[in-house]
């Protein structure tokens, strides 16, 4: 059995010995133009050049949740087309976007203003009631990060294609019912999948039916929303304020009104990071499943985008 690696900006040594030390049966080595056929490949961003090379695949793994990139790729038909599960990223997720959350509702902002400024300043308690928090995108980590915020008790919401059920959770279905739960919503976190559908989806139309004083959590990808739309309507007030995590250029460009905009706090695509060890081992028992001829969890639909 072959695998090869092919990840961009990522160094590739550790993932090769990680590899090798859970599939000892297997040889794995690091793609490089005109390498011999693999089975299986293990990738992140890859060129088209490596899908036109490797056409013999059974599947490909994709180191991180998201696999946007990967579908803008002309792909052989019969390739399986596997995105991780989770591997350490759902609890990431849940912790960083409870932090926002929290620090949003309790002005945690406010005080460090003030306190930057020799302030001993009070704030009159929130009712959590009244910050209900709606979780766009209902996959592993949706549910996590919905669990999670239950904990704390605010009122969670959660929107996705297809139905889902999760425990204290109102969960709402389809386009249907997208304005309703937008309706609902003082705190919006967005975890979709980025498709043809949902790119764009956070735009002025959108986030103008959340709460006044709505505030926006995007922790999925940056062309999910429009730049400009948002900072009107923080300008205009409709929203408090927002978190972001992803950006429609990575790096963040110099410049970019979102670095130095009162209202928005700005992280470098660090919500819920990949981690090698975690990753690793659910890679290797879905090679060896495949091996078996057995079902694995994580295979992407390419007509659905996720």
């Amino acid at each position: 059995m072959n695998i090869t690696f092919c990840c961009t900006d990522t160094k590739a040594e550790p993932w090769l010995a990680g590899l090798r030390a859970a599939l000892p049966q297997a040889t794995v080595t690091e793609w490089q133009p005109g390498a011999p056929p693999a089975d299986h490949a293990v990738v992140w961003a890859p060129p088209q050049r490596f899908l036109d090379e490797q056409q013999g695949l059974k599947a490909m793994f994709n180191i991180g949740a998201g696999v946007d990139a990967l579908l803008k790729l002309r792909l052989p038909p019969s390739l399986k087309v596997v995105r991780l599960d989770d591997a350490g990223m759902s609890v990431q997720m849940a912790e960083y976007v409870c932090h926002a959350a929290i620090r949003h509702f309790r002005e945690f902002g406010g005080y460090e203003a003030d306190v930057a400024q020799g302030r001993w300043s009070y704030r009159k308690p929130r009712a959590r009631t009244d910050f209900p928090v709606g979780v766009m995108g209902l996959g592993v980590l949706g549910q996590r990060v919905a669990g999670a915020l239950r904990q704390f008790d605010f009122p969670v919401r959660g929107w996705s294609r297809s139905a889902k059920a999760v425990d204290g959770v109102a969960c709402y279905a389809g386009p249907a019912t997208f304005h309703d739960f937008l309706s609902s919503c003082r705190v919006l976190v967005n975890l979709l999948p980025l498709t043809p559908e949902t790119q764009d989806i956070l735009n002025r139309d959108t986030l103008s039916r959340l709460r006044p004083g709505a505030y926006l959590i995007n922790v999925a990808r940056g062309a999910h929303l429009v730049d400009d739309d948002l900072l009107a309507l923080l300008d205009g007030g409709h929203l408090a304020g927002a978190t972001l995590d992803v950006f429609r250029t990575e790096p963040l460009p110099a410049g970019h009104a979102f670095w130095k905009h009162p209202k928005i706090t700005v992280t470098p695509h660090t919500s819920a990071r990949t981690l090698r060890d975690e990753s690793i081992a659910q890679i290797a028992g879905k090679i060896l499943a495949l091996e078996r001829g057995e079902p694995i969890a994580g295979l992407v639909d390419p007509a659905r985008g996720y």
